[in-house]
């Protein structure tokens, strides 16, 4: 899967290793992936409210996702 900032998080969790996709999120502090924000938040955004590299989070999903 190729991910993109515009991404949503549920998005991001669809398919593939979701478990090593939620591990990535959950170590960049994205604790509430089940919550109400997680269907509309993009990656972007996500990453901007937890002070975190949009890039390093989509390097380490691509990582987790092989």
């Amino acid at each position: 899967m190729a991910f993109s900032k515009d991404m949503t998080i549920s998005e991001v969790l669809k398919g593939g290793n979701v478990e090593a996709k939620a591990e990535v999120l959950y170590n960049f502090g994205m604790h509430c992936l089940g919550c109400a924000l997680a269907s509309g938040e993009t990656i972007a955004e996500a990453a901007e409210v937890h002070g975190v590299d949009v890039d390093l989070i989509i390097a380490a999903l691509e990582d987790a996702d092989k």
